[in-house]
């Protein structure tokens, strides 16, 4: 097989797109297949670092260890990051080209970004036996089709078959396969070979008759039906989607092997980046990590993170205007662990002057770090290496802010002060023997007898998780049909559904 590929589209935003598109990934690669994946374009605060020093969307990379390949900037060559509600870095080839609105965006330059999207896919494809393509959003976004780089219109451009997945444990999963379809264009439609459910609870014999009505209406099959499975939702690619507070980043916590859980409280700060550096925490036996949005909040935390973000002025004021600085001032002056990561390093500084990101000129930060910050035009990207606390610690890193230490203990790029650490490294945490040294020394700041676990893996667990996802797909879809669908694109007659696109 040589150049194959498919599009996993969704009918609304967190459908399950990138989980389904990782678990094909993974079930190829482990019939032999070669394969990678594509997103065009992504809308993502959660990025990462290829080893080329490009910053791509974090699902991508996530795909990317689920298809056993190394990330690269073809697989994700258009990335936004959101700095309000309407506009956005773009980061073409992973390095960022400038800041536009939504309007500007869709109003011209994303129709530019087109032939670069498709190059990077056709390479791909090149290279690789199937071409696993994530869309964004839902293909049915009307007022959007004229620009579309990442749904149908690359699917036309590629002649790839498209499966659509709906999330029918929000319900209406039929009206949404339907409605999706019929307000697709005829030449779109041609190329929507089925669809897919996800996160279904129960007996799926209920479930057949309705699927078979489907079936009679559009004239497209089911091409499976993947229960509902907790603990699977890796690497979001939205931090703006939802509210985070008192979210737990894992549906269960195992025991912990001391006498005392351990607690971790995140601040959920706008335009929150990264949220995904306490996975690791969360993996960890015994402690339990939650968002949050109170000062009060804070009050019986073992461990309180300042996390990365888009907007670190614009946080700034949203820790103050909550009331969470002071406590979290107070918390250092205690001497109770805080941690601050990337944007929340900078925060905890002492002066920053941003005339790049917000453009607020001389700000004054928290003071709990002596650092003081300016921001560079030209972004720092870098995988960097190093040591903290005896532990070998790797990380990367993606920020504006450069920052100046002047005092306190070294702690990876940044400094400690007492019980408060600052570091500009994203994924430090998921380096094993670091975040149990880590662990250790907040236990005992925080009088805890909690005792972290020796044989705790977070690339082990990160494996089985994309283990299960590709077993998903084994065990609950019809995958000779689907590599069917790589190899030889979508069937050919499939009958038009009206309307059609307006």
């Amino acid at each position: 097989m040589s150049g194959g590929g498919l599009l996993i589209a969704g009918t609304t935003s967190d459908a399950g797109k990138s989980v389904v598109t990782a678990g094909i990934c993974r079930w190829l690669v482990r019939q032999g297949v070669k394969a990678a994946p594509f997103k065009g374009q992504n809308m993502s605060l959660n990025s990462f670092v290829t080893r080329e020093g490009a910053e791509i969307g974090r699902a991508q990379a996530m795909q990317a260890q689920a298809a056993r390949v190394e990330p690269t900037a073809l697989m994700n060559p258009v990335l936004l990051k959101p700095g309000s509600d309407r506009s956005s870095q773009v980061v073409l080839m992973g390095k960022p080209v400038g800041e536009l609105s939504a309007r500007g965006y869709h109003g011209g330059r994303q129709q530019t970004l087109f032939e670069p999207v498709v190059e990077c896919l056709e390479k791909l494809r090149s290279t690789y036996d199937a071409v696993i393509c994530e869309g964004a959003g839902s293909p049915a976004e009307i007022n959007l089709r004229r620009t579309d780089i990442v749904n149908m219109g690359i699917a036309r451009a590629a002649r790839l078959p498209v499966v659509v997945v709906g999330d029918i444990d929000r319900g209406g999963v039929f009206a949404q396969f339907f409605g999706t379809t019929a307000l697709l264009a005829p030449e779109d439609q041609e190329l929507v070979a089925g669809y897919l459910v996800n996160k279904f609870r129960g007996d799926v014999t209920l479930l057949e008759p309705g699927l078979e009505m489907l079936h009679g209406l559009t004239g497209r099959r089911t091409f499976g039906v993947l229960p509902y499975a907790h603990g699977l939702g890796i690497d979001e690619e939205d931090g703006l989607r939802v509210s985070l507070r008192g979210a737990v980043r894992e549906s269960a916590t195992a025991a912990p092997l001391g006498e005392d859980v351990l607690r971790v409280a995140v601040c959920a700060v706008p335009l929150m980046s990264n949220f995904t550096d306490v996975d690791a925490l969360a993996a960890e036996p015994g402690v339990i990590v939650r968002f949050v949005d109170r000062a009060e909040e804070l009050a019986d935390a073992d461990l309180v993170v300042v996390p990365g973000t888009r907007g670190t002025v614009k946080a700034l004021a949203w820790l103050r205007e909550r009331g969470l600085a002071d406590a979290i001032a107070r918390r250092a002056a205690e001497g109770r662990p805080v941690l601050g990561i990337c944007g929340g390093f900078q925060a905890l500084g002492e002066h920053i002057e941003d005339e790049v990101e917000s453009r607020a000129g001389e700000v004054d930060a928290l003071g709990l770090l002596p650092v003081r910050v300016r921001f560079a035009r030209e972004k720092t990207l870098a995988r960097p290496v190093g040591e903290a606390l005896g532990e070998r610690v790797e990380g990367y890193e993606i920020h504006h802010g450069v920052a100046e230490v002047l005092g306190g203990e070294p702690f990876l790029d940044g400094c400690r002060v007492g019980a408060v650490w600052g570091t500009h490294w994203h994924g430090s945490l998921e380096s094993d023997g670091f975040r149990r040294a880590f662990l250790r020394e907040v236990a005992a700041a925080a009088g805890r007898r909690f005792v972290p676990a020796p044989d705790t893996s977070f690339g082990l667990l990160r494996e089985e998780q994309l283990d299960r996802l590709g077993d998903l797909i084994e065990e609950h879809a019809d995958t000779a049909a689907l590599l069917e669908l790589i190899e030889r694109g979508a069937p050919a007659g499939l009958p038009f559904v009206p309307p059609g696109a307006p």
